[in-house]
């Protein structure tokens, strides 16, 4: 019913209406152009199907016709070498051969040619009387005779035969057929002495013939030059040794020729096949792989039926559309209004919806649309602001209702002025709103306006450049905008005043956030930024320019009392103890302070001078401020100088105006025997003469040439020492920033393996600031190479404020004093408590002590009493390069060994 209905309908439409009636018609031509198409397509699938069953067939046999004549050449090559070595040996008569080719030593030789070609099988050994008198198979070889061949026949009496022989037999061992490749074997005047040959079943060609997979119906066979069959995949017994050479012309014509690929029924079975033979190069035998016309248009039979199958489904598919198309026409008219009336709806939902006000008026400035959202955004009357009404009346009605405060006629004259070009304004409302309208022109000469409620986003852009200009921690202007007033305050400045920059650097605040976190170290940034802007006049300017850095921009400077009164309450407010979440710090700063004009007028001048003036009040111990003077510029370029040179002393290493690895003898307090070395590193300046390490080390840190001085230093060390005798340690010194590249205790390891000294005399000396920089992996670090033996000596112990709690949490080997405690010992109210102590805490954790910077016999009677293990310094000895160090141990071990002789002869007499 549905059907009749449809074709009805169809008759209907292709009459009466004209595109409907072309777009059957079109439909009808598509469906006609499938057929053909798929007509066209299935004949070239046809023939592409049999091209590429014969390529494939082509690929096959020219892959076996390559892989069969190399191990034929192989084999061939083995015949010539028995061949020449025949001729060689000057074997010259059959009984000669006889003799020299039957032993087991040639036996040996055959089985060892064929061992390195494992698939050739074995070589056999005839002599002129057709006996087998050697084999590589067996020893001794069978009793074999084969006089009787025609191969050996054709090979002993005729001397114009070819000198290589393959052909196929009947195996007198196995009874099955052989495939032989036979030598013939002359003397120097031509005389037959025997043959070299090799038979191979024709099992193993086909066993590789099954595993080049064709198809169903394919076949692989060997043929002789003369049509023979050789071999045959599938395998078929009967056929083996059958002539092929007899049949048709078109047949025989396959043999002479090197490659051949066509068609013709097959003389075995009568099947259609496709053939493909090449040659052996080098051997008169072809190999030929076939297929059935059928296997090769298998897959072409099911791409017809896919091709059928889709080529119906698309007409049937055409067909279908052809009707909904037909049915959708004639319900699209009674779906239009429906669908106007839908639209108007979801129009009028989407206006009222909007997130801003809309007025649409026309050409007499009546208002056409107006969404609820206006009405809205102004609390006016839905009843006054209708279609029809002028955009005066609206304004008029603003007014009224008191979201308009200005004058009526005036702003409807400015927007009307205005109204044929696109614009825009911002105002302001009575209840504090930022309202954006926007004006935009009509071709028909009304206009869209569009009023949008932007306090918001005002709000919140106004938070954008204030965090743009201020820093988020402590809310106080940032670089960027210290910068901008410096320049404001720079261009402004009037003749006789100046303009001071105070650059501030908060004093070890990294020592506050390694230790108490950066929770603690936030908070009292943001209470020194409270106090600096209560310390500084109305008219300075306090900036945070990152990190612990402060600046304070202070105008109108007429005299340095302002200044240095300024730097007191700076001072001041600094040193108050701050209370940050429990902790009650103190802290304190260095500043530098440069002057404008006297130092400089540019912005970036002023900015380099204040900042050196800062690192000067750093050098000269902190907690202090200075100046800019004009010197420190030359300090600056002198301190770049100094480390260009540093790294070309690193670069020379031991060689002349380069670094140096001097040693300090350390001296036990009991026995007055030297247990040990500091390492230390001297710099001997081509023109400046000895520099001291207080000069270059810092640069070192700072620039992370330590690593490699480090680095060089411990290798040297390592390699001088390794030449001491067995019970002196080496001690060397490790900075807080070898620790940073994770790598340290690999590299030790390495020096300790290249200079071949033990890991038990190596001491690595550390300061507690390696701990507080980075406590868990510097721990981690100094657990790996504890492991292996290496000592860890904790040095300049007590100048710190964590070192009791590394002391617990690391079993360290020895404390070294540090020698402020050492200088004022022997005073009344000196340090000596302070060391006994430090001697008391060292011998119950099981730690040896050595006091640093003993330079006087009473420091050293006074350590021997309070308990102390060692001492170096000045007293014993200085620091001495390494090809003195030898001397000096055997000098003391001398001077010790006739004190202790006296003191025996003393107590004997005694």
């Amino acid at each position: 019913m549905k059907m009749k209905f449809g074709s009805r309908l169809f008759d209907q439409v292709f009459v009466r209406s004209g595109p409907i009636r072309w777009l059957v018609v079109g439909g009808t031509l598509l469906i006609a152009a499938i057929a053909v198409g798929s007509v066209l397509m299935a004949q070239n699938f046809r023939e592409r199907a049999l091209r590429n069953s014969g390529r494939e067939l082509e690929n096959t046999v020219l892959l076996l016709a390559h892989h069969f004549d190399q191990q034929l050449q192989d084999f061939a090559v083995i015949q010539k070498d028995i061949v020449d070595h025949v001729r060689s040996t000057g074997i010259a008569t059959g009984e000669d051969y006889r003799k020299r080719l039957a032993g087991e030593d040639v036996h040996r030789m055959l089985r060892s040619k064929i061992e390195a070609l494992p698939y050739m099988g074995g070589v056999n050994i005839i002599d002129a009387e057709g006996n087998l008198i050697n084999s590589s198979t067996a020893w001794p070889a069978p009793k074999v005779n084969v006089a009787d061949r025609a191969y050996f026949r054709t090979f002993k009496y005729d001397p114009k035969a070819p000198d290589v022989l393959i052909e196929p037999l009947h195996s007198r061992i196995s009874g099955a057929w052989t495939i032989l490749v036979a030598r013939r074997v002359v003397g120097p005047r031509g005389e037959f002495l025997g043959v070299v040959g090799r038979g191979i079943e024709p099992a193993n060609f086909e066993k590789f013939f099954a595993s080049v997979v064709l198809g169903e119906g394919a076949t692989i066979s060997m043929l002789h030059r003369d049509g023979t069959l050789l071999a045959r995949y599938p395998h078929s017994g009967e056929l083996m040794g059958r002539n092929f050479k007899t049949g048709p012309l078109v047949h025989q014509r396959v043999f002479g020729l090197d490659h051949f690929a066509g068609r013709f029924n097959s003389p075995i079975d009568g099947e259609d096949r496709l053939i493909s033979s090449r040659a052996l190069p080098h051997f008169p035998i072809l190999v030929m792989a076939t297929t059935t016309r059928a296997a090769a248009l298998a897959d072409w039979r099911e791409q017809i039926g896919i091709l059928i199958s889709i080529a119906a489904s698309s007409a049937l598919a055409i067909a279908g559309v052809l009707i909904a198309v037909v049915r959708k026409l004639l319900e699209q008219h009674r779906l239009s209004r429906e669908r106007l009336t839908l639209e108007k709806q979801r129009l009028d939902r989407a206006v009222n919806n909007m997130t801003q006000g809309l007025l649409l008026f026309d050409a007499d400035r009546r208002l056409v649309v107006c969404n609820q959202r206006y009405i809205d955004m102004y609390g006016l009357s839905a009843a006054v602001v209708t279609p029809g009404c002028s955009f005066r009346d609206i304004v008029a009605h603003r007014k009224t209702t008191g979201s308009f405060t200005g004058d009526v006629d005036q702003y409807v004259e400015r927007v009307l002025r205005d109204i044929h070009v696109r614009n825009s304004m911002v105002v302001e409302t009575a209840d504090g709103r930022s309202i954006h309208i926007l004006n935009e022109p009509l071709a028909d000469g009304g206009w869209v306006a569009t009023h949008e409620d932007i306090t918001e986003r005002r709000r919140i852009e106004e938070r954008i450049t204030h965090l743009a200009h201020y820093d988020a921690l402590t809310d106080l202007p940032n670089r960027a905008m210290f910068h901008e007033h410096l320049r404001q305050e720079l261009a402004a400045a009037r003749d006789g005043e100046q303009i001071a920059v105070h650059y501030i650097d908060i004093d070890e605040f990294k020592g506050v956030n390694d230790a108490l976190g950066h929770l603690v170290g936030d908070e009292l940034l943001k209470s020194i930024a409270t106090n600096l802007r209560r310390c500084a006049g109305p008219g300075d300017f306090v900036a945070r320019l990152g990190g612990d850095e402060f600046a304070i921009v202070q105008g109108a400077v007429t005299s340095l009392d302002q200044v240095n009164e300024l730097v007191g309450r700076i001072f001041e407010t600094i040193r108050t103890p701050f209370d940050c979440m429990g902790h009650h710090l103190t802290s304190d700063a260095s500043i530098g302070i440069a002057l404008a004009p006297e130092h400089g007028t540019a912005l970036d001048q002023i900015l380099k001078n204040a900042d050196m003036a800062m690192y000067a009040a750093k050098s000269a111990g902190r907690r202090t401020y200075r100046f800019f003077e004009p010197d420190m510029d030359a300090k600056v370029r002198e301190r770049r100088q100094l480390e260009g040179d540093l790294r070309h002393a690193i670069a020379q290493g031991g060689r002349e105006g380069g670094l140096e690895v001097y040693y300090q003898p350390c001296l036990g307090l009991k026995d007055d025997r030297i247990t040990g070395c500091e390492a230390l590193v001297r710099w001997r300046h081509p023109e400046r003469g000895w520099v001291s390490p207080a000069d270059f080390i810092p640069i070192a840190e700072d620039t992370g040439l330590i690593n490699e001085i480090g680095e060089w230093v411990l290798a040297t060390a390592c390699r001088d020492a390794a030449s001491w005798p067995d019970d002196i340690r080496l001690a060397v010194n490790v900075s807080p920033v070898q620790f940073k590249s994770g790598t340290l205790a690999l590299k030790i390891m390495a020096a300790l393996a290249a200079s071949n000294l033990p890991a038990s005399r190596l001491e690595l000396e550390i300061t507690e600031a390696v701990l507080i920089r980075d406590d868990d992996a510097a721990l981690a670090i100094l657990h790996q190479l504890r492991a292996i033996g290496v000592r860890i000596a904790l040095d300049d112990f007590g100048t710190g404020y964590s070192s009791l709690s590394y002391l617990h949490r690391f079993p360290f080997d020895k404390i070294k004093i540090d020698r402020c405690f050492v200088e004022d010992i022997a005073r009344p109210d000196g340090s000596a408590s302070i060391v006994q102590a430090v001697v008391n805490l060292a011998a119950a954790r099981r730690m040896t002590t050595t006091a640093e910077g003993v330079e006087t016999e009473e420091q050293q009677r006074l350590l021997r009493t309070l308990g102390c293990s060692e001492m170096q310094g000045y007293l014993f000895s200085a620091a001495k390069p390494a090809d003195k160090m030898l001397e000096l141990f055997a000098l003391h071990r001398g001077r010790r060994g006739r004190r202790e002789g006296s003191e025996s002869r003393r107590r004997e007499v005694g």
